[in-house]
């Protein structure tokens, strides 16, 4: 299910929460405890982080046991890459504008 950018925004504004996400996307699949243990937080807040990720479609549980692990989602940030991609167009458009004024203002 495709996110709004706007949630994504919202999700990964939090630098724990994006602390969370990054890590998981370096090192791979991590169990709350070993999140725990890196975030410099307590256990209840990183589960209610990874809740908050999970809403979002950045992260996916899988139980073991009485473990549970977690796994980014990197897909799902598609609409924020969509979002930057208009906008670096964009800005491209005005400063080749602005390069163009400036070139005839010098001649």
């Amino acid at each position: 299910m495709a996110r709004s950018p706007d949630l994504l925004f919202r999700t990964l504004a939090d630098p724990t929460r994006r602390a969370i996400f990054e890590g998981l996307c370096r090192q791979g699949e991590q169990t709350v405890g070993a999140l725990t243990a890196k975030a410099g937080v307590s256990q209840p807040a990183v589960s209610k982080h990874l809740g908050v990720l999970k809403q979002a479609g950045l992260v996916r549980e899988r139980h073991e046991g009485r473990q549970t692990h977690y796994r980014a989602q990197p897909k799902a940030l598609v609409p924020l890459l969509d979002w930057t991609s208009r906008m670096a167009a964009f800005w491209e458009s005005r400063f080749d504008d602005l390069d163009n004024l400036l070139n005839r203002m010098d001649q």
